[in-house]
């Protein structure tokens, strides 16, 4: 846990969130600026800046983060008609939260190239 990371707090329940998961190394929780009618946040509770940061040991991880999120797309049934994961690595690619995540977007139509 980093002290001064938003995300790091969320997960330590410093700080409330709309959770949407929750296992003891990851969890999933609404966006507080959705830009989807569904659009949740995907952490890591270790924290990890980017994913320039990520080793192999970290593979494990983010492989089952990735399962898990596609389980949550079924659920909230937009994984039939599609959904957009993303993640934000560094500043020019508009990462505001220097902790790694992933945004699972869906229940709308996406186009190409994104921003």
């Amino acid at each position: 846990m980093k002290d001064d990371c938003i995300f790091c707090k969320i997960a330590n329940k410093e700080i409330k969130a709309d959770i949407v998961f929750e296992d003891e190394e990851t969890l999933g929780f609404k966006d507080i600026k959705p830009q989807a009618p569904v659009h949740f946040v995907f952490i890591p509770k270790k924290h990890i800046d980017t994913l320039n940061d990520i080793s192999p040991e970290d593979a494990a991880l983010l492989a089952r983060m990735l399962v898990k999120i596609k389980d949550i797309a079924t659920e909230k049934k937009i994984a039939e008609d599609g959904y957009r994961v993303i993640i934000n690595c560094n500043r020019n690619a508009g990462q505001e939260v220097f902790h790694l995540h992933f945004h699972l977007l869906g229940g709308r139509s996406f186009s190409w190239p994104p921003g």
